[in-house]
């Protein structure tokens, strides 16, 4: 334990006996700790609805099944099975580095305009 640790906590242990934390608004009862409080503000219900339902956000999914691939990898018997099982290793840990990406069709705006150019020519 480092020294600051064991001066703050000697500090604590005499305030304790001396009543100092007695008084407290809400003593005796459990701290109200805030719902996810590392998830952004404006998604913090969503997540709350899908943790409720059962369901994981996908970055903890992707976390899930990594361990899981990391657990395939252990126990995999041939060479082709670990092969495979580490490739998809890799896949999930690039999936989760590169962080969430939005779902469904979204086109770089460059090959949107050439593919609208070359539907228009056709109709």
């Amino acid at each position: 334990m480092w020294l600051i640790d064991r001066l703050a906590e000697e500090r604590i242990r005499k305030a304790q006996e001396e009543g100092a934390f007695d008084d407290l608004d809400g003593a005796g009862r459990p701290l109200p700790l805030e719902d996810a409080p590392l998830v952004p503000e404006e998604l913090r219900v969503a997540y709350r609805i899908l943790r409720n339902s059962g369901h994981l956000p996908p970055e903890a999914e992707l976390r899930r099944e990594i361990r899981h691939v990391e657990e395939l990898i252990a126990c995999a018997t041939s060479v082709e099975e670990r092969g495979a099982a580490v490739r998809r290793l890799e896949l999930l840990r690039w999936q989760l580095a590169r962080g969430p990406r939005p779902r469904g069709l979204h086109i770089e705006e460059a090959y949107r305009e050439r593919l609208q150019a070359r539907l228009d020519r056709r109709g």
